[in-house]
């Protein structure tokens, strides 16, 4: 062992080994920190596939799997090979050092350092660029997946008469493995050059460098691969014009060629990709010429002819022919981007009618019967009622409702009614005490639907069509346990011998076992150990809760478990529930994208799917983040059963390309439309997230001329949503309308449009919803004229709050600390005009919940506020002045008592009286109606004080008689209510 000391002289300290005890426990310590990290890196394995394996999608796991391998291992090895070689090539051309420079002299001692490494250090270099490289590669599966197994689109590309196909698979794996030839020739460029210098065969001398003749011709043909390189991305990059995005005032976010990219771009680059080609041949030449001379001229000719021809030609081009005359340049190929855009986004069948915005009719009673069969107006608003249904239906603390309810249609006597639904969800921060045994093994799922008339209330109240724990009502018998919804979160361990409480009731708790086959068992003490691990929890290896039969149940909300399985689909923000065949079917929608589709203009998704729900509610997911795209289908409609959490896919558009690319990426995963029962389809309806993706490009892409879309005279905007403060656009809505043209109602997905930076209505725009019905997905708009103005959402909203009875109305409302919440602002189209429904709901200060107190109606210039929707259609259609007025003689003052407190409230019935019969005199019979409703309630307080003051005097209802008059009938219309 080599000494340590502070000099020649200094004193020497023996530095000794370690013990052999030491070197045992440190050798042991490594192995074991090696097992453990690869017992970790195992369980992550492991537990996936058990999980796959559990859903029976195993072949999603392998096939993506060995893809990733495949990958990794083939260029992987590409990269190693390329650089290992190259330095390997070096090395063995480099040249006698008998006469070293002092440069090189310096360099000996490295040299002489890596001599006995040399092989290790060469190893070790390819070993780590091959990993990088493989891990890369690996990470474009999706990619190979689609080039290898694309399916045509039967459509060409109008600039290179392409199928879209090559451009949606093909052209994004040849840009990869471009790149990846470029990774490998600068890689190996630079190794090479290294070596070579540290060899002698490259010299930095004071003139400049200088380079043996093998080396000379080494570097030359690296650079030669390069440069060829770059001619075949001058190549490729003439087809990607095709699919370039670009920002164009008139369109936005552009795809395609414009006037400059046909007419300057695309010469251009073929001009450069001859130059590179002639330049790559000049650096091969160099093995015989052994000269850099014309190489170099070559690579500056290119680099200058790409500044000028690539760079300042096409400027040149912009300013002086397009600029001045942009309209007449570019109007071919904006038709080619309408024309594009519109199949891409499934658009192009969009029907847009004229629609004048006023009704014709004068006499506006005659429309009031036309109402009801224009829409089944939905005044329960699923975004609003949450707190209602679970403060009336919660039953338990530990059950909860998503923040948004759903809108489906189920059927009664034959009449479809629509419907505002929501699960009684498990909610562990309900629970009485929260441990790992109550959080995991006697807390599991929730129980049972919840579900309300969409059109109707009772008091303010939902009027409930399926209530009560366990549930009952018009949904009949179905499986009540939902071990899978969208706020179950966390993992559950059943089957075992830990019970769980299935519900509670008066008689107490009831439990139950859980007898589905889904999950992972957890028998093996392998699984075991691998869940404790991957979950970071030891208790699963050792708890005694876990025995024979035990399944781990995770990945439980069903936006996770159809991403998992099918992890090439984009999932819609809002999974819904159904009750179909007598079980609980999540129903997701999924879509299939690229931004590979030539001519059409992307959108980001997660800005587009965007609105004021979205942006208030951090429950409800986002479709697919921030991706952009430029081609989206609704291909696949996938259901996940809630007790079972069985998840199935189905073949939706039967003609989608891209789903039929990755249905030969993945066979037996989807499964064909024609296995869709009939009572599940009936449930299936349009998503909304990719209705806002198609509005948002209709507010520019409804119009069909180049020319009207240069102007911009005719582009639209999404209004933001006026009934709330968030500043983002207005929700779309689901309703049963009839649209002009329509024989009946359909369940439809509504919008608004407004023109751009105005607040008056553009137009109204609607699709068909129901997906048992033949017109499925057809979108229609209205399109209201430019010449005269109608009132759009904002304005509606805004004449609700500034006409002056409706403001004192509301003050009321807000009276002491309660608070209103303005409901969906529903839009119907009705004899020419447009009639606008909202209801306004009261949240009072003792009440956690919102109750429906009063509706906003207008049409026509008319307005009403009214606690009905029938008294709001009456008042606004002057329906109610077909009512005879009551009938005067039969009203009668209350009389008189000695009891003051049966005094007080005859007082009130008195001046009550007095006002109905003012009211009477001026025709006014809405204050008529409200005196009418305060004359009844007086006179019940008198008769209950008058009842409870015989009681205690014992006389009995002698004098109750005298207390009770008669009360006046009320006109039609006028009574109160939810």
């Amino acid at each position: 062992m080599p000494d340590r000391g502070g000099g020649p002289t200094g004193p020497r300290i023996r530095v000794g080994r370690p013990s052999r005890r030491v070197r045992t426990l440190l050798m042991t310590l490594g192995v074991l920190a090696v097992l453990g990290m690869a017992f970790t890196m195992f369980a992550g394995f492991w537990t996936d596939w058990l999980w796959y394996r559990s859903v029976r999608y195993s072949s999603v796991f392998t096939t993506t799997l060995w893809t990733k391998i495949g990958l990794f291992f083939v260029f992987g090895v590409l990269m190693a090979l390329a650089v290992g070689v190259n330095i390997w090539l070096a090395h063995r051309l480099r040249p006698p050092l008998s006469a070293m420079s002092m440069e090189q002299q310096s360099l000996d001692r490295y040299r002489m350092g890596i001599a006995p490494y040399k092989r290790w250090l060469l190893f070790g270099i390819t070993a780590l660029v091959g990993l990088i490289a493989g891990a890369s590669a690996s990470s474009q599966w999706r990619t190979w997946l689609m080039w290898v197994n694309g399916v045509p689109f039967q459509q060409k590309d109008p600039q290179f008469h392409l199928d879209v196909s090559f451009y949606a698979f093909d052209l994004p794996w040849y840009r990869f493995l471009l790149g990846f030839g470029f990774a490998a020739a600068i890689l190996s460029l630079i190794a090479a050059a290294l070596t070579h210098y540290l060899y002698g065969g490259l010299r930095i001398t004071s003139p400049g460098a200088r380079a043996t003749a093998a080396a000379t011709g080494h570097l030359s043909v690296l650079l030669g691969i390069f440069v060829a390189l770059k001619a075949v991305a001058y190549w490729l990059d003439r087809y990607g014009l095709a699919v370039k995005s670009s920002d164009f005032k008139a369109t936005g976010n552009w795809t395609g060629l414009r006037y400059v990219d046909a007419n300057a771009y695309l010469p251009a680059k073929t001009i450069l990709f001859c130059i590179a080609v002639i330049c790559a041949l000049l650096f091969f030449a160099t093995l015989w010429r052994r000269t850099w001379q014309l190489p170099v001229i070559g690579f500056g000719l290119m680099v200058l002819s790409a500044i000028l021809i690539g760079g300042l030609y096409p400027a040149i081009v912009q300013k002086f022919q397009v600029q001045p005359n942009e309209q007449a340049k570019e109007a071919p190929y904006v038709q080619k981007n309408l024309k594009a855009t519109r199949e891409a986004y499934g658009i192009d069948d969009t029907k847009v009618t004229e629609y004048s915005g006023t009704s014709t009719t004068k006499d506006k009673s005659k429309l009031r019967d036309d109402v009801d069969s224009a829409a089944s107006i939905r005044i329960l608003d699923p975004n609003i009622v949450s707190p209602t249904f679970q403060q009336l239906q919660q039953i338990r603390n530990y059950y909860a409702f998503p923040n948004n309810l759903d809108v489906d249609r189920y059927s009664k006597d034959g009449k479809e009614q629509d419907t505002v639904i929501g699960l009684r969800e498990l909610n562990l921060n309900g629970i009485p005490k929260n441990n790992w045994i109550n959080d995991h093994f006697r807390y599991t799922h929730g129980y049972g639907v919840v579900a309300a008339k969409g059109t109707e209330v009772e008091d303010g109240q939902p009027v409930f069509t399926e209530s009560d724990l366990p549930s009952t009502g018009d949904l009949g018998k179905y499986q009540q346990q939902i071990y899978y919804g969208e706020k179950t979160t966390t993992y559950s361990i059943v089957g075992g011998p830990q019970k769980e409480i299935d519900y509670s009731d008066d008689s107490g708790e009831k439990t139950t076992s859980y007898k589905g086959k889904s999950g992972v068992n957890l028998d093996s003490p392998v699984n075991r150990a691998a869940y404790a691990v991957a979950f970071n929890e030891p208790q699963i290896l050792y708890s005694g809760a876990i025995g024979k039969g035990s399944r781990i149940l995770y990945n439980r909300t069903p936006k996770e478990r159809v991403e998992a399985v099918a992890p090439w689909l984009t999932i819609d923000g809002d999974a819904y529930p159904a009750v179909v065949d007598g079980r609980i079917q999540w129903i997701v929608d999924a879509y299939t994208t690229t931004n590979g589709y030539p001519y059409a203009s992307r959108t980001t998704l997660g800005d587009t799917t965007a609105d004021s729900l979205t942006a208030t509610n951090n429950n409800r997911a986002v479709v697919a983040q921030q991706n952009q795209v430029n081609y989206i289908r609704n291909s696949v409609k996938a259901t996940v059963d809630a007790y079972t959490g069985q998840v199935k896919l189905y073949q939706w558009d039967t003609e989608d390309p891209v789903l039929k690319t990755w249905m030969k990426a993945f066979p037996g995963t989807v499964k064909p439309k024609a296995d869709i029962s009939p009572e599940l389809q009936a449930h299936f309806r349009y998503p909304q997230d990719l209705f806002k993706v198609q509005r948002e490009l209709l507010t520019r892409y409804h119009v069909t001329d180049a020319q009207t879309f240069l102007t911009g005279s005719e582009v639209w905007q999404v209004p933001d949503d006026p009934t709330n403060k968030s500043g983002n656009a207005v929700p779309p809505y689901y309703l049963s309308m009839k649209m002009p043209g329509q024989s009946s109602q359909a369940f439809s997905l509504t919008t608004t449009f407004t023109p751009n930076g105005r607040d008056n209505l553009s137009a109204f725009m609607a699709v068909d919803a129901d997906a048992s019905t033949s017109d499925y997905g057809k979108i229609r708009i209205l399109k209201l004229p430019t010449s005269t103005t109608v009132d759009g959402p904002k304005q509606v909203q805004s004449k609700f709050n500034s006409e002056q009875d409706i403001a004192a109305a509301i003050r009321l409302l807000k009276g002491g600390d309660s608070d209103i919440e303005y409901g969906n602002l529903l839009t119907v189209p009705l004899d020419g005009g447009l009639l606008y429904v909202e209801p306004v709901y009261v949240r009072g200060g003792g009440l956690k919940y919102p109750l429906l107190r009063k509706v906003l109606v207008t049409y026509g210039g008319n307005t009403a506020f009214e606690n009905t929707l029938d008294e709001a259609l009456n008042k606004v259609f002057g329906a109610e002045s077909s009512t005879s007025p009551p009938d005067q003689g039969t009203t009668t003052p209350p009389p008189t008592s000695s009891n003051p407190t049966v005094q007080q409230a005859l007082n009130d019935a008195q001046k009550a009286f007095d006002a109905g019969q003012e009211a009477l005199k001026k025709n006014d019979w809405t204050a008529y109606g409200k005196a009418q409703q305060d004359l009844e309630d007086a006179l019940k307080r008198a008769e209950a004080a008058q009842s409870q003051a015989d009681k205690t005097s014992g006389n009995g209802n002698k004098s109750g008689s005298s207390a009770k008059p008669s009360s006046s009938p009320s006109p039609s219309g006028s009574s109160g209510g939810g």
